[in-house]
């Protein structure tokens, strides 16, 4: 089976619902994963805008999501799991929230080998460097959010 992240509130390429951003509850989505690799012994997941008007914007930083973690419900994260820091500074998941305009927002889901040891205080760049060379395969998702309003949070 390939390995690969999908979720039912919205498609690959499609716009994700205002459910998941700052302008609804700003709450994770259902997300649905398919077909981890053998010896897979931990899940990372990212979520980044590369559109951000500063540059590379990250929104989500989990790591040591069990291997047999099939989903992560909405407003969840898996039990055992551990979510660090994102671009507002804040542990957790933190919706689309850009400026007017359409952004691509990128779920990317990576089995590894081992289990992280990070602080719970880490962020994207020290998981980053701790998933080095122990990477089995990576799954991407990839919505798009347009504000409507004109005041960017």
């Amino acid at each position: 089976m390939e390995f690969k992240l999908t979720s039912p509130a919205f498609h690959h390429g499609s716009q994700i619902p205002s459910k998941y951003t700052c302008d609804g509850e700003n709450i994770n989505p259902h997300l649905v994963i398919h077909g981890a690799p053998e010896g897979t012994r931990s899940l990372a997941l990212l979520m980044e805008d590369p559109d951000a008007p500063s540059g590379l914007w990250v929104h989500w930083v989990v790591w040591d999501i069990p291997p047999e973690t099939k989903e992560i419900r909405e407003h969840m994260v898996p039990f055992g799991s551990w979510e660090g820091g994102n671009s507002w500074g804040e542990k957790g998941y933190g919706g689309p929230c850009p400026p007017p305009g359409t952004h691509r927002y990128f779920f990317r889901l990576y089995a590894l080998d081992n289990r992280l040891k990070l602080s719970d205080e880490s962020t994207k760049e020290e998981l980053e460097t701790a998933m080095v060379g122990h990477i089995l395969a990576t799954a991407e998702l990839m919505g798009t959010y347009a504000r409507t309003n004109e005041a960017p949070l």
